[in-house]
């Protein structure tokens, strides 16, 4: 799948819960699902700088030229976010991933409903993202 079309599948899933109280629940739940990040990878390098609470990401490119995405936090929302991040953008190409407007974002109301501190931290992890793919695509 597209990136666009994961973002889509997103906002439809989200468009079917209209209280915000569910959908962090939903947030909680994605970042429940999550397979932890091995120890290893919990290293300053991969600590996130801007958020709030501790959010480590890790990407390594595959074989056939995919990124390959894994991430942990220690809150129970921003764990979900990151995780909703990932299954938009892994295993996806560098350069897909440089030229996306990731507009789910917007789309199902998360920026509006995030603390200023949070918004902050979920800028500070696209950009994280973006400065993997970057290092990636050269």
């Amino acid at each position: 799948m597209t990136i666009n079309e994961i973002q889509d599948e997103v906002i439809e899933e989200f468009s079917c819960v209209d209280d915000w109280m569910d959908k962090y629940q939903m947030l909680i739940d994605l970042g429940s699902e999550q397979e932890p990040l091995a120890d290893e990878y919990k290293t300053e390098q991969n600590l996130i700088d801007g958020c709030q609470s501790r959010v480590w990401l890790q990407c390594d490119k595959q074989a056939d030229g995919t990124l390959a995405f894994s991430a942990e936090s220690d809150a129970l929302i921003v764990k979900g976010i990151i995780a909703l991040l990932i299954r938009v953008i892994n295993n996806q190409q560098a350069k897909d991933i440089l030229d996306a407007d990731l507009y789910f974002i917007e789309e199902i109301g998360l920026k509006d409903h995030l603390s200023p501190t949070r918004s902050n931290g979920l800028l500070a992890m696209v950009k994280r993202i973006k400065a993997y793919a970057l290092a990636y695509s050269i």
